[in-house]
């Protein structure tokens, strides 16, 4: 898939801008977070991460954990650059999401 293959260089493009980084949500199991289209605990019942096409990031600089949507608006510009359907989630209010939408999803 080429989300998969899109994920390194956005992890390589992160480190060469000067970040550090962790993972936040990758997959959301659908035992706890219910199948496509179903709300679960949380988040969005269609979700790209229930589909593995979604990872959110955790920035930190000089020590410091980065949390807003500013802190990721660069990152995220240049992920929308790498395919015609790449999204950053600082278009919705979920500034650490970086996903591919899928037929039928944006």
């Amino acid at each position: 898939m080429q989300f998969m293959e899109l994920v390194p260089k956005l992890i390589l493009k992160a480190l060469e801008m000067g970040y550090r980084l962790t993972s936040g949500d990758a997959f959301r199991d659908p035992r706890s977070h219910g199948a496509l289209g179903v709300q679960g605990v949380y988040g969005e019942p269609n979700s790209c991460h229930k589909l593995r096409m979604a990872i959110d990031l955790n920035l930190f600089k000089d020590g410091k954990f980065l949390a807003s949507t500013e802190d990721h608006r660069a990152l995220g510009e240049w992920w929308e650059k790498q395919h015609p359907k790449a999204r950053w989630g600082g278009r919705f209010k979920d500034g650490n999401h970086y996903s591919l939408e899928y037929d039928g999803h944006k």
